[in-house]
Formats: C-alpha cells, structure tokens, sequence
C-alpha cells in the first residue's frame, strides 16, 4: 500500500457513503445488491443523468484515449454496456472487447445488447491473464471501487506493455456555485425524475447514492497519485466542467 492509500478517509472510497452501509468490509455487496436492484431501469435514468449526451461524450473520451479499430479492450465495471458500446463503434469487432461487471443483473442486459464476452468479477481481482489487452476502460465506476489500489494493479497487470489505461469520472466541483448547482441537479432533481419514470423506488435509491459517492469522492490529485504508485507512467487527468474527469496512464513498454 502507498502512503496515500493509508491516510484515513482519503483514499478508501469504502470509507465514503456511509449512510449505505454499516460495515466497509460490504462495500461490494452494497453495490452489487443496488446495480441488481435498478438494473433494468439503468439506461433510462443515466439518459436523464447525462442529457442525452452520454454516448457521444464517451466515445469522444476513447478516441482522445487513443482506442482506435482493432485494438484489443478490456472494459471492467462494463454495467448494461454503455462505455463498452462506444468502443465496439470504434474498434468494430465485438470479440475484441471483454467486459467485467461484479452485478449479474447488468451484465444480463449487456449480453443482450452488445454479444461480447462477459465476466462476472470484481475490478481488484479480474480472472484474466496478465498481458491480454491494449486499454483497460471504467466509466464512473472508481467511486464504487472498494480497493483503488487493488484495481489499478490488476488493470497493469492485464495491460501488455505500452498499454493505457482510461477512465471516466465524475469528481465534486472545487466551486461553491457550481457544485451547489451539480448538488440541485444530480442529488435532487436527477433522483425526482428517476423515480417519476421508472415508478421504482430502486432507481431513486441507486442515484441518490451515485451523488453520495461523487460529493464525497476522492480528488483527481489522489487518484492520479494512486495510479502513479501502483505503477503507471505518463498519467494525465483532464476535467470538464469542474466535474467530469477522463484519467489516462500508460503501462512501462518491455
């Protein structure tokens, strides 16, 4: 473990959120149990959450990564295949990309839109030889990560030499006015309208906690840190908005 992974409350995220859940040593469950619970309904509530702009924003994310046809993609925390999608668009060839998801729900209606292979898993522990994949991809989903640390090992273990990880993230706003207005938004009304159209008080449950997580979610120095000592090089973090950030290493080449 880095000295940063040890600092109290700083870089565990499963001391974050805690209204969720009693015990931190459950953080897999909790969020496996809230994905099962909404997953029919996740598409729906991420078109509001994103505006409708979510798939053009993610497939513009994997082209600046430098995914491009034929690249071989490991995507961990696929969920119903939103992320996963945009990059079989890119690569054009659905056996390239495998996707790994701790929530058998998701990973359902994944199996049911994209025909990719698909593994039950979580991201600190992915039973997949070292070495297979050009890009490990996550999109928002290091907020539900138990244990960074563990997760960005095993992404560089998977990577071959030379290979990028990418990832997608939302982080609180540094700005009292913009954050007061993602607050409004993504914890009040986000979860209002959720809950209004799926008629399933799962849906409003999982969003309230998808703001939970990001207002009290680590900051891009941390995770930009922890990535650098769990071994990736050239690591870049560009933000958006004050509030969505694309993370970017690469694996040392040889």
């Amino acid at each position: 473990m880095s000295n940063v992974e040890e600092r109290p409350g700083a870089a565990r995220p499963s001391t974050q959120a805690a209204d969720y859940y009693a015990d931190p040593a459950q953080r897999s469950l909790l969020v496996r149990s809230l994905f099962n619970g909404a997953a029919q309904h996740y598409d729906t509530v991420n078109r509001v959450f994103s505006l409708g702009s979510g798939a053009w924003y993610r497939r513009r994310c994997l082209r600046r990564a430098g995914v491009r046809p034929g690249a071989r993609i490991v995507d961990v925390a696929v969920g119903t295949g939103l992320l996963a999608r945009e990059a079989v668009r890119i690569t054009g060839d659905h056996g390239a990309l495998t996707g790994v998801d701790i929530s058998e729900a998701m990973l359902a209606i994944a199996r049911k839109k994209l025909g990719i292979p698909l593994i039950q898993a979580a991201a600190e522990a992915l039973p997949l030889a070292p070495g297979i994949a050009e890009f490990v991809t996550m999109g928002y989903a290091l907020r539900h990560v138990a244990e960074l640390g563990a997760a960005f090992r095993e992404a560089l273990r998977i990577l071959r030499p030379g290979g990028t990880i990418v990832l997608l993230e939302i982080s609180p706003p540094g700005n009292r006015l913009t954050r007061a207005m993602a607050k409004i938004y993504i914890g009040g009304i986000v979860p209002l309208l959720s809950l209004l159209m799926t008629r399933d008080r799962r849906a409003r449950t999982l969003m309230l906690y998808h703001w939970h997580s990001i207002a009290n979610y680590l900051s891009p120095d941390i995770v930009t840190s922890m990535m650098a000592s769990s071994g990736f090089q050239n690591i870049k973090c560009e933000t958006e908005f004050g509030l969505f950030q694309l993370y970017t290493g690469r694996k040392a080449d040889g």
